[in-house]
């Protein structure tokens, strides 16, 4: 049995595996290597069917998670977050009625719902993982770098002044440190 807390890594891997196999098939389609467009895009689908059924598992027993990021990376989450949703809600059925044209050999109108069915699963694949590293791996978020920067800097540097006047100064080809130090 997989243990419940394994789960959002499992659906980031399979976001990932996804996205790896979507830009794989679109290659391959565009190459006119047809059977491998369709491996691809057949192994695409079950990563994401997978995954759908390991995302809503996890979220019926755990819930919500809260993003625990603050400041400028709070907005930023909430705008990948917001069109990932969006556009993630929408896949479902794009992904379906564009196999399902493929199957049955409607080859022209797969087509033309393929060139928005790609880029918007690509899109919810690729943001999928961003939003898994910003909310379970803080120190991939950007915020989670600059607060362990700041921890970092000692106090007695953090709080250290500027030279006022040109006497304080270091000179030039002479370090700052060399000034403290009499020899």
């Amino acid at each position: 049995m997989i243990p419940l807390a394994a789960l959002p890594t499992i659906n980031a891997a399979l976001n990932a595996t996804s996205a790896v196999l979507l830009s794989l098939g679109y290659v391959a389609i565009r190459r006119r290597a047809v059977r491998v467009h369709r491996g691809c895009m057949l192994g695409a689908f079950v990563a994401s069917s997978i995954f759908l059924v390991s995302y809503v598992t996890y979220h019926v027993q755990v819930g919500t998670t809260r993003f625990p990021g603050t400041g400028w990376i709070r907005p930023v989450y909430f705008s990948i977050l917001g069109t990932h949703t969006l556009l993630a809600a929408c896949i479902p059925p794009l992904v379906v009625t564009t196999l399902a044209l493929a199957l049955r050999g409607r080859f022209a109108r797969h087509a033309r719902l393929a060139r928005w069915t790609l880029p918007s699963w690509l899109y919810v694949s690729v943001t999928g993982v961003v939003v898994y590293l910003l909310l379970y791996h803080p120190p991939f978020g950007g915020y989670a770098a600059v607060r362990r920067a700041s921890r970092a800097v000692p106090a007695s540097v953090a709080s250290a002044k500027p030279p006022s006047t040109a006497s304080e100064s270091p000179r030039p080809g002479r370090p700052a440190a060399a000034l403290a130090s009499p020899r």
